[in-house]
């Protein structure tokens, strides 16, 4: 006998609706919800935002690279960038250097404008408790 969804469920993958991780996702591309004076959550978070702007002042990283200057873990790492290429913030491309894998992020349009925001935002933040 087949088990009852609740209510509040994840419908299957085959005919439902999307989960919480795409509504929120989609939420965030569309920019609903999200008032002026709120912070993108999404870059707030210390790594994340390490990440983020570490690409915004090179072309490209590669995983080892962003581990390293980080001082994180390859799970940590890839966790957190993970959640920025699922907003379209981050693109990771995997290329393969003989048999080694190598995969290296970039900053997206949106994750410069995103970045940019977020720094506009703090930037007010700081005018406001020193006026």
């Amino acid at each position: 006998m087949a088990k009852a969804r609740s209510a509040g469920s994840r419908e299957s993958l085959a005919g439902g609706r999307a989960g919480p991780r795409q509504e929120e996702v989609a939420t965030r591309q569309r920019g609903a919800g999200t008032s002026p004076l709120e912070l993108d959550r999404l870059i707030h978070e210390r790594l994340r935002l390490g990440i983020v702007s570490a690409l915004a002042v090179n072309e490209r990283l590669s995983f080892n690279d962003l581990k390293r200057l980080l001082h994180t873990t390859d799970g940590n790492l890839s966790v957190h960038a993970r959640k920025l290429e699922e907003a379209q913030y981050v693109a990771c491309d995997k290329s393969f250097d003989g048999r080694i894998p190598r995969t290296e992020y970039r900053l997206t349009a949106a994750g410069r404008r995103a970045l940019e925001k977020y720094l506009a935002h703090m930037e007010a933040l700081i005018r406001a408790i020193k006026d």
